[in-house]
């Protein structure tokens, strides 16, 4: 008997800002972390350095220095911050991976450090952007069963998941339009019986990551007095705990106004280098980040086509008998 088959698959999700990972089965992640790589550089510069035969026992003690001496997540953060030897870097940008070296790491530190599971015994979902190339979910697969041995791997496209988790009875249609916002990309997906059509795939150059830039440019010119080296993760923080969308901006703006101890937040932080406390106002920041996706011409004039226009034109452009079925669904 697979001994594999009577545990539960691990399942990673890599995005561009965080990966979430953990077992099937469980109704949340175990662990949510930013997708980084913090790598100890003056090892790898060693590595580089010492090229001479005479000097090979060295290059190979800092080599294998280099390629355990790193972090992720969180701890790559704090390790930068406190290091200057650790260099941070992002092995997944606009939803493709582009660091396979770091893309590795980040994996090899999942599955030991965090999740602590024998790869050798567990089967392995991942998931994948919809615009992914053949090549690179090749090379995810050469890298799983290659450099950790696992039993099987099924790699998913993130939308078709999302659809599926999205219905509450046991009847799944997977049909339906997903809006699949990123930290680095954002897709309009078309999905027909768990199927992608992916000659209607539609992408919008505005993510999570420029929502939160637009708050923190908001927040910057209204005069705000949050320490620059944390304005941009307070900015992150009060999208995810404050912003929702309004169907109406303008009586958003006139709610503000008049009631601004109902609507207008206050946030607390501790300024990193002095530790010395701070508060802010989070007011027309709530309703504007979000507004981006709906009225982008006040954030970018490179792209001016609202996202129900998007949605519009990826259904329109989706085989004419799919259509009744992609209008009635849609996630985001």
């Amino acid at each position: 008997m697979d001994p594999a088959a009577s545990r539960p698959a691990v399942v990673i999700d890599n995005g561009t800002g965080y990966t979430k990972m953990g077992f099937a089965g469980n109704v949340e992640p175990c662990f949510i972390v930013p997708t980084v790589v913090a790598v100890n550089e003056s090892f790898q510069n060693q590595a580089r350095g010492s090229s001479k035969s005479s000097n090979w026992l060295a290059q190979h003690s800092a080599g294998v220095m280099a390629d355990l001496d790193f972090y992720i997540g969180e701890e790559a953060h704090a390790r930068s911050r406190s290091s200057s030897v650790y260099n941070l870097t992002y092995p997944i940008k606009h939803g493709q991976v582009e660091n396979w070296d770091a893309m590795e790491r980040f994996w090899q530190h999942c599955i030991f450090n965090y999740l602590r599971c024998d790869p050798e015994d567990h089967y392995f979902l991942l998931t994948e952007s919809p615009l992914t190339a053949p090549e690179s979910r090749e090379y995810t697969g050469e890298i799983m069963f290659e450099t950790f041995n696992i039993p099987g791997l099924y790699i998913a496209v993130q939308p078709v998941l999302a659809l599926a988790a999205g219905y509450t009875t046991s009847k799944c249609e997977m049909t339906g339009v997903v809006v699949d916002v990123g930290d680095g990309a954002t897709h309009v997906v078309p999905v027909a019986d768990g199927y992608v059509i992916g000659s209607s795939i539609k992408s919008i150059p505005i993510s999570g990551k420029d929502v939160t830039l637009f708050i923190q440019q908001l927040m910057r010119e209204r005069g705000e007095h949050v320490p620059p080296e944390d304005s941009f993760e307070v900015a992150r923080k009060v999208k995810e705990t404050y912003c929702y969308t309004c169907s109406d901006i303008v009586k958003e703006y006139n709610k503000h106004d008049k009631e601004p101890a109902k609507y207008i937040k206050q946030w607390k932080g501790v300024k990193p280098k002095t530790g010395a406390p701070y508060t802010c106002d989070i007011g027309y920041e709530r309703f504007l980040g979000p507004e981006v996706f709906f009225s982008p011409e006040i954030y970018s004039s490179d792209f001016s086509s609202p996202l129900p226009v998007v949605i519009d034109k990826c259904i329109q452009s989706a085989p004419i008998d799919t259509r009744r079925a992609l209008y009635k669904v849609r996630y985001c």
